[in-house]
Order: C-alpha cells, then structure tokens, then sequence
C-alpha cells in the first residue's frame, strides 16, 4: 500500500515519536510499501532525504523556544493537502499529531483520505509543568478536534484510552509499543561499565529520558542520600544544566543510543521514572527486557506496564515519600530485586517491534475498507484504481 506518515517530530531529533516511526518504517520497507515522511526541516545538513525506503518531505520550520532542537512545521492547511494529493496515499498515518498533524487531518478530510492518528505525547498536561495552565484547556481542544476528525486513534496504553474515550473520542483502538529484546536483554550487563559510573561499588539506581521540566527528573533527588547507592541520569536536554545543580552527586552520562544505552540500561540494579505525564514510557519496557525492576509513578502508561509487587513498584503522583520508600525495598534486599527482574523480563516477551507493526497494518487495512464502506470512492482513490 501507499502510506504517508506526518511526523510531529523527526530525525535528527531521537524521542519516542521518532524511534516509533523508525520501527514502523522498517516493517513497511520490509513489506515493500511505498512510504513517505512529512516531518520538519532540520538545520542539520547531514540528514538524508531517504530513511529505511521512505522519502522524507521537510517542511519549513523554526526551533521552538527554550527547546531549539525541537522544532515546528510552518505552512496552513493547502500545502500538506497539496502534498499529500501529488502522493495519493491509501492512509495517511499522524505520528503524536499537534501542530502539523492538525493541518494533515483537516488536509485528509478534504481529500477523502483514512487517516490513523497515534496518541502518543499527552501535550495539554505540559501546559502547567511549563508554567502557562491558562493553554491546557485550548490544548485539549485541538486534540479533541484532531481526533474527532481522524478515522480511527490508536493509543499505548488502557490510561489513554479511557482517558480519550472520556473526552468523548470513540474511534480509539489500543496499539502497543514494541521492544527490541535482542538489543535489550540482561546479557547486556557490564561489570565495566558499572565500575565506571559507581567505582566503589554501590548499586545503581538509573533513569533514562529527555531532561525536561515535564519528566520532572528533579524528584528522584529524594534519593540521593540513600547509602551504598548511585543515581545515574541517561539522557540530555534543556534541563540537564539545573539537575546537575540539583543532583551534584549524581552521574549524568548524556545522551546515549545504540548498543551503549543497552549495555546501560542492563547495568542498572532499578530503574526509576518520575513522571506523570506518560501515555506509554518505552524507557520503561526497556528497562524490564534488560532485567531491572522498576519504581514509576502511578498514573498513565506505567499503570499497564508495571505490576505492583512482581515486576516493581508503582507510587502514588507527587507522593515522594512512598517513592524513596519502594526504591529502598528493592535495593536491600537483593533476592526480592532479582525475583523482580526475572519477571520483569518474563513479562515482555513477545512484544518484539514485528508483532507490533504487523498489528499496525491491521489498523491501516481496517481503516481503509470501512473509509471506503461508509464514504465510496472518492475523486483521488477513483483515479488510481484500487489499493494493494
């Protein structure tokens, strides 16, 4: 089939969104769709316009502000319409759709296009964390109307999906992420690479994500006084320069990716995420496919990843206490941790990056034949004929 997938945010910039959109990309090379990316232009003079047999369309955009390596699609609605017409897609799939996934959904309306938006960033609720609550109503407006208008909306977790279903949002379906168990396994653990972040020794407590106000990273300074421990922060962004004022004894190792974020991750003896404000948290299922329990916070899609007093623990939102707590019951007593890391393995099996893109064709083929069934043919699905 022909798929056009509107990227949100995409490489050179490596989050969620863009590691997602490059497992997908892969299935469908390996299928032998034709695949098109609209993401934002990049000043980065190295990216390729093809990626894994997609061609990447950048449009015009600026850096957003505070956050320079992300950055915002310029142009209205016309220009992805006229995009998206000289393709002809037979889906049209909206990757964590805010900015240029509202200009593509009003874009694939007009064009009698089937559209499959992902819900995958939960923006509204950064509005009060970056300190402007006075958007968070006008943000979820644009997400209700994205998803009202979109054909069917997959979301990451059961949080999200009652969440969206609340809203009045009814053409939403639960699509998983994958995790890649061959990349990320216990074997990957290194006596070397844990001497070199905790010298003397001293279990590891570790954290991987973006260092932004909304993974509120500051918190896990409740830990840092926990005796035989060490706080390891993976990861960058534009916070990293006040955490490491707020955490001064953690080790910050940056960003990390490939076979070294493996090799982290596995070293770690718990994995610990504060945030409040995940639909999914793919750092998460990492961490157990790596064998390491973990300790998150209890709302969104930990809820569906974590189970309380098997494979880790999950703390009440903003209850601090009880976070310090559940982490010191893992890190004294080592026969608890490793039962926990077993099962925390145990229970990620099978959700390898194929089995999760193959899911997702279902979606794209579902949405095409009940588009078709309820609209008929439309003026650019008459001119080519029918779809593979």
């Amino acid at each position: 089939m022909r798929i056009a997938i509107v990227a949100e945010s995409f490489l050179p910039l490596m989050n969620g969104v863009t590691h997602s959109i490059l497992r997908v990309l892969e299935h469908l090379q390996e299928r032998g769709d034709e695949v098109m990316v609209i993401a934002p232009s990049t000043s980065d003079t190295d990216v390729s316009s093809v990626e894994k047999g997609a061609y990447v369309h950048r449009l015009p955009s600026v850096p957003l502000a505070g956050y320079t390596n992300v950055r915002v699609a310029l142009g209205g609605v016309n220009r992805v319409k006229r995009i998206l017409a000289d393709f002809s897609p037979d889906v049209v799939h909206l990757a964590s759709p805010f900015v240029l996934g509202w200009r593509a959904v009003q874009a694939t309306h007009q064009l009698g296009i089937p559209t499959v938006a992902i819900y995958q960033t939960e923006v509204p609720s950064y509005a009060a964390r970056y300190g402007v609550p006075f958007l968070e109503n006008w943000a979820w407006n644009r997400v209700d109307n994205i998803h009202l208008l979109a054909t069917r909306t997959l979301v990451p977790s059961t949080f999200a999906l009652n969440q969206l279903r609340g809203r009045g949002i009814l053409r939403v379906d639960m699509w998983r992420r994958g995790v890649d168990t061959s990349r990320f396994n216990p074997a990957k653990r290194s006596t070397a690479w844990r001497s070199s972040v905790a010298p003397h020794g001293h279990r590891i407590i570790g954290y991987v994500g973006r260092l932004a106000v909304e993974k509120q990273v500051e918190d896990l300074a409740v830990l840092a006084d926990l005796p035989n421990t060490k706080l390891v922060i993976v990861g960058d962004g534009p916070q990293r320069a006040a955490l490491e004022a707020q955490l001064p004894d953690a080790h910050f190792a940056g960003f990390l990716g490939g076979d070294a974020l493996a090799e982290a991750v596995a070293s770690f003896d718990l994995f610990v995420h504060p945030g409040e404000f995940e639909t999914f948290c793919q750092t998460i299922q990492e961490a157990m496919a790596s064998g390491v329990p973990v300790v998150a916070t209890g709302r969104g899609g930990p809820l569906d990843l974590v189970e309380n007093s098997r494979t880790g623990w999950l703390y009440e939102p903003g209850n601090l206490a009880q976070l310090r707590a559940y982490v010191q019951d893992l890190m004294g007593d080592d026969a608890k941790r490793r039962a926990f890391a077993a099962a925390a393995t145990a229970s990620v099996q099978g959700r390898t990056w194929p089995v999760l893109s193959a899911d997702l064709v279902r979606h794209y083929n579902d949405v095409i034949a009940s588009f078709a069934r309820e609209n008929g043919p439309t003026e650019l699905t008459s001119s080519k004929g029918t779809s593979s």
